[in-house]
């Protein structure tokens, strides 16, 4: 039986004031309407995602009506005209919004975009007023995402070892 990955479960409940520099070359950051499944997985992995993770697991039908739920919205940032980076908005569950999955690809990792796209994920997790936003990082995670959630003003609330 494999190691189960410690995971520090982190909030925040008021929207913090973040002050972040835009992309300046060819950035924009795009709701997908219609999200494929593929393109999904694609990102999923592009951005880390280990292949037994909770999203890539699901069947191709389970993930589509997922997808399809206009609850469940997922942004991607283009740069050049290539994706940079993505973050998925869970709101399925009333008064609370999950930020799902979120992360950089990794030509795109070390340039200063990941405060950007993590402000901008929680302004638009703001945007219907939850009473909180949450996300779960995982000892897997990129070694400085914890760091990343706090300075966006995420605090820790529990830990599951």
């Amino acid at each position: 039986m494999a190691d189960k990955p410690i995971t520090t479960l982190l909030e925040m409940t008021e929207r913090p004031a973040l002050n972040v520099t835009r992309p300046h070359r060819g950035g924009m950051l795009l709701r997908l309407e219609e999200p494929s499944t593929d393109f999904y997985r694609f990102l999923l992995r592009s951005i880390g995602v280990s292949a037994d993770g909770d999203r890539l697991s699901l069947s191709d039908q389970a993930l589509f009506e997922m997808l399809g739920d206009p609850l469940v919205e997922v942004f991607v940032l283009f740069l050049g005209g290539a994706p940079a980076g993505c973050f998925e908005l869970d709101r399925r569950v009333v008064g609370e919004v999950e930020l799902g999955q979120f992360g950089l690809l990794s030509g795109f990792r070390g340039r200063g975009l990941a405060k950007y796209l993590l402000a901008t994920a929680v302004e638009t997790a703001f945007d219907e007023e939850p009473g909180r936003i949450w996300v779960a990082a995982s000892a897997g995670d990129d070694s400085s995402s914890l760091l990343l959630y706090q300075w966006a003003g995420f605090t820790p609330v529990q830990v599951d070892i």
